[in-house]
């Protein structure tokens, strides 16, 4: 007796999609660039590239730009609430995990209230209390980093013409 084998159903091949193609192509692209400015601006202001919370945001705000998250007001507002929370209980505190922790939790509560939510600032209160960094820092590299990336990324988007980046300023 011979068994019949049964064929198995073909899973769908996925489709080749053009447009989905060419948005990651720009965006990988303009990520690749802003990363690179961003490491020249490591080198240059003597902060190293682990110490600067950009590489999440430029993902963000590159490659999901109409997202909430990826505008002006909590690209801007979230690194510098969440920077300034971190300064804060450091100050009160001093370094340590616990406090790291508790002004992660802090920042996100404080990101909220203000209407400024943007995840991948959520590092900035871990860098500055486990590095015990000073108060310069919310200026250079965070403030100067965070206007820098919002022009970039309004080059960016303006350039290609993918996005209509940004969709609202505050």
């Amino acid at each position: 007796m011979t068994e019949k084998r049964s064929k198995r159903p073909k899973l769908p091949r996925p489709s080749f999609d053009r447009q989905i193609l060419i948005k990651g192509t720009v965006a990988g692209l303009g990520a690749a660039i802003a990363i690179g400015i961003m490491e020249w601006f490591s080198q240059a202001s003597r902060f190293p590239i682990a110490v600067i919370p950009f590489a999440t945001s430029i993902v963000l705000v590159i490659g999901s730009p109409d997202a909430e998250p990826a505008q002006p007001r909590a690209l801007i507002g979230g690194h510098l609430v969440s920077t300034l929370v971190g300064l804060m209980v450091l100050n009160v505190t001093g370094p340590s995990a616990w406090a790291a922790a508790a002004s992660v939790g802090l920042a996100v509560l404080a990101m909220y209230l203000t209407g400024t939510f943007h995840p991948p600032a959520g590092i900035n209160p871990l860098l500055v209390v486990l590095n015990n960094l000073p108060w310069s820092f919310l200026f250079a590299p965070v403030f100067v980093g965070a206007l820098a990336l919002t022009g970039f990324a309004l080059l960016w988007h303006r350039l290609n013409r993918l996005h209509g980046w940004p969709q609202r300023w505050l």
